[in-house]
């Protein structure tokens, strides 16, 4: 599976796409120039349960450490992942 993203200056998002066909979306607004907020992620039925949605946040977990910008879960799946993982809370806004 490969996570891209497509960034502007306004907004953005990570996509994971395996063999051709999207697996899901992770979408961010940016609020600044050091923090965005997460919005809204959608996973494919097609690939339900396959962990998708912790792929994609990791991947934006990681784009914001390399970044030293700041994340807001307001998407309801990221805020519970970063409930759960607390070693990755450190990109928290």
């Amino acid at each position: 599976m490969e996570i891209q993203q497509i960034n502007d200056t306004k907004k953005g998002y990570f996509e994971a796409v395996e063999d051709g066909k999207q697996a899901g979306q992770m979408t961010y607004t940016w609020a600044g120039d050091s923090q965005f907020i997460i919005d809204h992620t959608e996973v494919s039925e097609d690939f339900a349960g396959k962990g998708v949605g912790k792929k994609l946040l990791m991947a934006t977990v990681e784009f914001a450490r390399k970044n030293n910008v700041k994340i807001i879960p307001l998407c309801p799946f990221a805020k519970s992942v970063f409930d759960k993982v607390e070693e990755i809370r450190d990109v928290l806004s």
